[in-house]
């Protein structure tokens, strides 16, 4: 899934090489060895269709999901990723989304997340130098 040529271009910050097992098992490794890590599998039609996940970088808590190109456009992603908040406790939560993934920036939309910034940055799944979206959920007021 993470191979998917549609799904890198989409993401574009993804692993600077996304055929390399190394890599990805090394990733999988980390991820599973933090006790900060939260992430779930998505199941779509009783079949595995993507990750969703909460982690800290740089103090900040933010969430990131990646599904399969097969359920793009169903719902799933915004489902897997309300629940994910549900259970996040953290506010804000930020998330990161190439400036040119609709899907995903709907996605974040649909779950309260907000525009906060806008920058450039080398994304390795394009080679180059891509508009990347800072989104953050902030907490709920009280009343309101």
């Amino acid at each position: 899934m993470m191979r998917d040529p549609d799904g890198v271009r989409q993401a574009a910050f993804t692993a600077s090489d996304p055929d390399s097992r190394e890599e990805f098992d090394a990733w999988m490794a980390r991820q599973r060895a933090s006790d900060d890590v939260i992430q779930r599998v998505i199941v779509a039609d009783g079949s595995f269709a993507g990750t969703v996940a909460a982690f800290t970088v740089d103090g900040d808590r933010e969430v990131s999901f990646w599904t399969a190109r097969e359920v793009w456009g169903r719902g799933i992603a915004t489902e897997a990723l309300r629940q994910l908040v549900s259970i996040e406790p953290v506010r804000p939560l930020f998330a990161r989304c190439a400036a040119h993934n609709a899907g995903s920036i709907e996605v974040l939309r649909h779950n309260g997340f907000t525009e906060l910034s806008r920058t450039t940055s080398f994304a390795p799944g394009l080679g180059r130098e891509v508009e990347e979206i800072v989104f953050v959920l902030l907490p709920a007021l009280d009343g309101v």
